[in-house]
């Protein structure tokens, strides 16, 4: 696998990860055993195996969607005390934190695109970040190999010619940064890119050769990306984003502001959709936003980095934006 990940990577470090971790020297005889995609318990969601998390959201009959959309899930092996570096594909609260909250609240707004994707992977802990030199760089290459491994299983058996959509989220957006390198950028599969929807790590401008970042709501082929902090509040390093791709997940434009008329709708874990609930400004490469209105903001109020909601503070902006995209492509192909 190429090793394109370092300097990505320090940018998570940098945002505040902890290396206070309980953990062992990476082994390789502590690898977990590598998924087979050819068995459906190696995938949170199929076509064929959509959890109540996202059916509610899957408005469209399956049969009725043209396009796929491929996910990747973000960090959720978080415990200090686990001393483990990577992630069983059969670990029960691991999979269940990915359907009942990766999927539901990130990958949701999609499903009205396409049909879904979403390999369980062994997605590196947390302190792989901070402990990159000491067996995080490996870690992320096992998690990185899985998702390669997936994406080549569903392009071979799943996929069918169809365009594709890519979403993902913290690490999963660090593995499928480098999904689109080995797959998309500068080669043919990238004429069935609609878009890649990947939020919450910072992504230079000119990353890829062919694809790039999008600066109009009805662009296709190309890719989003932003890191959604507290109005007013900074990372320890005040420049870690400066020129970074920082799109507007309102307006999908080249909009510095949005009012709150213009935000379209806030997914909230209760599972209610909360319209006019923020505005953002776009500065020093991340999006700003205002203590979002909802029943509970008074605890948001003491939350500086709203890195977890990047997707869902925006969940019906994104779920709108991206049926136009697709809307478009198909008139176009």
């Amino acid at each position: 696998m190429k090793n394109n990940y370092l300097g990505i990577l320090l940018l998570i470090f940098l945002i505040g990860c902890k290396s206070s971790y309980q953990t062992i020297s990476f082994e390789k005889q502590n690898i977990p055993t590598a998924p087979n995609y050819a068995d459906e318990k190696s995938w949170a969601v199929l076509p064929t195996k959509y959890p109540a998390s996202l059916q509610k959201y899957a408005t469209t009959n399956l049969q009725d969607l043209k396009a796929d959309v491929f996910y990747v899930y973000p960090t959720l092996l978080m415990d200090k005390k686990d001393f483990r570096w990577n992630a069983p594909i059969d670990d029960k609260n691991q999979n269940t934190k990915i359907i009942n909250s990766a999927v539901k609240n990130q990958v949701s707004p999609f499903a009205n695109s396409g049909k879904i994707y979403v390999p369980i992977y062994r997605q590196a802990h947390i302190k792989s970040y901070s402990l990159y030199n000491k067996g995080g760089k490996e870690a992320f290459e096992i998690a990185y190999a899985d998702v390669k491994n997936a994406f080549e299983y569903y392009l071979e058996n799943y996929n069918k010619g169809r365009p594709i959509i890519i979403v993902s989220h913290s690490q999963g957006t660090n593995h499928t940064i480098q999904l689109l390198k080995d797959f998309f950028d500068d080669k043919p599969l990238q004429k069935r890119l609609i878009a890649a929807y990947i939020p919450g790590i910072g992504i230079k401008p000119n990353e890829y050769k062919s694809i790039k970042p999008m600066t109009k709501p009805t662009e296709t082929g190309g890719f989003v990306s932003w890191n959604t902090r507290k109005k007013g509040s900074y990372p320890k390093n005040k420049t870690l984003y400066n020129g970074a791709v920082t799109t507007n997940p309102i307006t999908w434009d080249t909009s510095k502001t949005t009012t709150f008329n213009q935000h379209k709708g806030f997914l909230y874990s209760n599972g209610k959709l909360y319209r006019k609930a923020l505005k953002i400004k776009i500065t020093d490469g991340m999006v700003w936003s205002t203590n979002p209105k909802f029943p509970l903001r008074f605890f948001m109020s003491f939350i500086k980095n709203y890195h977890i909601g990047d997707i869902n503070l925006f969940w019906q902006d994104i779920k709108q934006n991206v049926e136009l995209r697709t809307k478009i492509w198909f008139e176009k192909n």
